[in-house]
């Protein structure tokens, strides 16, 4: 692990070495200025200016937090992993466990844009402009001092601490969002550094592949959102890295875009209600049928869903299926992981699966069920022969990108002479997003979130404030999600549990 972990530092020095080395006004002549970014910047009349001129100097921002965001909760999962790290010295810095937490002492400040969720939508519905700008909101959010008690407020009335450093903790978000905050920061003078889970997360996977015994061919698999997928970032980072590290194998990159599954996740009721018994008309999930992102009825078996408690919502007619809705994240993962698979036993190559990356801050919250289903799938026979059992390498491995933005993350703070080394226990003070008072009624659902036909709907570039970032409370955040953040991101939960 030691070896593996220090591989990915030597990488992500280099690139932070790299990218020191190109001065600040070659960035700026070279920089596409966004309308919120000019707004943050140049316009003190604007609703989302943010005065760079009286942000802490940095001799001043040790005591600072350190920002997160995500589209919704799936980034606590994130955020969970920096607060159980323990990958280096605390004294010297070095690529050792030393049994206290690498982020001892750090405060830290949490969104999750729950209102705009699912980011991985807006590029399939023509609004990646739209996705940009909801990042560089986030950012601003977390770079500011001000937030809202609650939807009703006129303003925000809240005062908070500027966040000293920024992670995207999503991969949509990193896909569309990442270069617009850097350039953001680079024009505001600020010398604040944001950190994204994508390259981290590629850099980890060449680590584990180049320690492994050497092969002639293999398949990397990416499971992240459409949006995600639709970018083609996973896919570009990695033939990027492949070379880089001059790896000669030949590398397949199969993607998966995980329709719904996300969404499950955070229980959002056209792709998971918990409450119904029978199949209803806005469902959105996956349906049976013969096309690339349909569930196929011949592959049932090889699926093997849970049906119990409503997790498949379905009607039969004369035996045959006329409806068949997922009505479970753990069934969409199901859906999903085999999916994958089929497409590398359909390729010309059948390159052995050598890892997945998890490409959405959300799977991580069902990884022990993918583990399961992978265990069947690499277990399941047609007529006595195995079908998957050889697409499957034997050291195999899931990525969570969130121990390597860990990693950089606390590398970074530390270059920058930024820890704050205190003796006292952190905290986490976390904040989701929800419709503002000033959106009609007749763009909100009978829950109160936004219509998607609103969502879908808006421009950039305005000065509407159609969402407001709250803290959490047992009144914003869906019940059975949040027994979710108490079982899987326990860390997290005992820091937020006595503030909801």
């Amino acid at each position: 692990m030691k070896r593996y972990l220090s591989g990915i530092l030597l990488v992500l020095g280099a690139g932070l070495l790299m990218a020191a080395t190109v001065s600040c006004e070659e960035k700026k002549s070279n920089v596409e200025v966004t309308p919120i970014m000019d707004k943050a910047l140049n316009q003190p009349s604007s609703i989302w200016y943010a005065d760079f001129g009286k942000f802490p100097e940095k001799d001043k921002r040790s005591q600072l937090p350190i920002g997160v965001f995500d589209s919704g909760t799936g980034g606590l999962t994130v955020l969970e992993v920096i607060l159980g790290s323990d990958y280096l010295d605390n004294i010297d810095g070095d690529m050792e466990s030393d049994g206290i937490p690498d982020f001892q002492g750090e405060d830290f400040q949490y969104l999750a844009d729950q209102a705009n969720m699912p980011y991985g939508t807006y590029s399939s519905e023509g609004k990646a402009d739209y996705l940009r700008e909801l990042a560089v909101k986030d950012a601003l959010f977390l770079l500011g001092d001000k937030y809202y008690n609650l939807p009703t407020d006129k303003t925000a009335k809240g005062q908070k601490p500027k966040c000293k450093i920024l992670v995207i903790a999503c991969n949509t978000a990193t896909a569309y969002g990442l270069k617009d905050i850097q350039n953001l920061l680079d024009l505001s003078g600020t010398g604040v550094k944001v950190i994204g889970v994508i390259n981290a997360g590629v850099n980890a996977t060449f680590e584990d592949i180049m320690s492994s015994p050497a092969r002639d061919s293999l398949s990397i698999g990416v499971m992240a959102t459409v949006g995600t997928i639709d970018s083609d970032a996973y896919r570009r980072t990695i033939m990027q890295v492949k070379k880089e590290k001059g790896y000669t194998g030949f590398v397949q990159v199969v993607n998966q875009k995980g329709a719904g599954f996300a969404e499950a996740v955070d229980l959002e009721k056209d792709f998971v209600d918990l409450s119904l018994t029978a199949p209803r008309d806005t469902y959105r999930g996956p349906v049976l049928g013969e096309g690339e992102d349909d569930i196929k009825e011949e592959l049932l078996d090889v699926y093997n869903f849970n049906y119990a408690d409503g997790a498949v919502l379905y009607k039969k007619v004369n035996g045959k299926y006329t409806e068949f809705q997922l009505n479970s994240a753990a069934n969409y993962a199901r859906f999903h992981l085999v999916s994958l698979l089929e497409k590398i036993r359909m390729s010309k190559e059948q390159a052995p699966l050598k890892s997945i990356i998890l490409g959405c801050t959300h799977y991580p919250f069902l990884l022990d069920t993918m583990k399961q289903a992978l265990k069947e799938i690499k277990e399941y026979k047609k007529n006595g022969m195995p079908i998957y059992s050889h697409l499957i390498a034997k050291d195999f491995k899931f990525i969570d990108p969130a121990v390597f933005t860990a990693i950089e993350c606390c590398k970074t703070l530390r270059e920058d002479k930024l820890m704050a080394l205190r003796v006292r226990k952190g905290d986490v003070n976390a904040f989701i997003s929800v419709p503002s008072f000033r959106v009609s009624t007749k763009n909100l659902e009978k829950d109160g979130s936004l219509t998607r036909d609103f969502k879908y709907g808006r421009f950039p570039g305005t000065e509407d404030i159609t969402t407001v970032p709250v803290p959490f409370s047992n009144e914003n955040i869906n019940p059975d999600n949040l027994k979710r953040i108490q079982s899987l991101v326990p860390l997290t939960y005992e820091k937020i549990k006595e503030k909801l």
